[in-house]
């Protein structure tokens, strides 16, 4: 078994570890990562499901976890329902990401900042082809969020196939992890990979 220690890091370095460990294999393997955070154990788990490997997880103990991935060199990830190599997704693009780290809209006045953000968001309802992914961070993660101005439109835009991230360390800063009311916990690997991937990340 090949141990993993990311006890103390911070998102994104678990996942990083683990993505380097798992790359630097030759053969099949057991992978056990080490870490001290629910957080971390959720991306670290995601992250060796996504590779397309078994992975479960335990609490060792008072800040103790374990994820164990199991490595079988061959395995295919998961596809997406459809080839992003080979079919255009939203606007007429391959990707396009919309990247939210306020939950207001621009600079100046806080009250305007808010209308606008709402106004945004229904704009994005409205449109004929749609984002392929919304990301949240910093406060923009209030918008994802029970009580969010915003949260019928992200739950349409959901239920018609667009992607809802949140950070999952920015969550866990303002308190509300147990309050997101739309999409999936995130961690700042996957933001980076999908903006990466992206043709065109817009930001309100």
């Amino acid at each position: 078994m090949l141990t993993v220690n990311a006890m103390g890091d911070k998102c994104p370095i678990p996942v990083v570890k683990t993505k380097k460990a798992i790359d630097a294999l030759t053969g099949d393997e057991t992978v056990e990562v080490l870490v001290d955070n629910e957080t971390a154990v959720e991306n670290v788990t995601k992250a060796g499901k996504a590779m397309g490997y078994a992975a479960e997880n335990e609490q060792l103990g008072e800040g103790a976890y374990r994820v164990v991935i199991h490595v079988v060199k061959g395995a295919v990830a998961p596809a997406p329902a459809e080839d992003a190599a080979e079919v255009p997704c939203c606007c007429g693009r391959k990707k396009v990401v919309v990247s939210v780290g306020s939950n207001k809209m621009g600079e100046g006045s806080e009250e305007l900042g808010g209308i606008l953000i709402k106004s945004f968001f229904f704009a994005l309802t409205q449109l004929d082809e749609l984002p392929a992914t919304i990301i949240f961070y910093n406060s923009g993660v209030n918008l994802s969020c029970e009580g969010s101005p915003v949260l019928e439109d992200l739950k349409n835009l959901a239920a018609q196939g667009v992607d809802i991230i949140s950070c999952g360390t920015c969550l866990n800063y303002y308190g509300l992890k147990e309050k997101l009311a739309v999409g999936e916990v995130s961690n700042m690997y996957d933001i980076v990979e999908r903006q990466r991937a992206a043709d065109l990340v817009i930001k309100p």
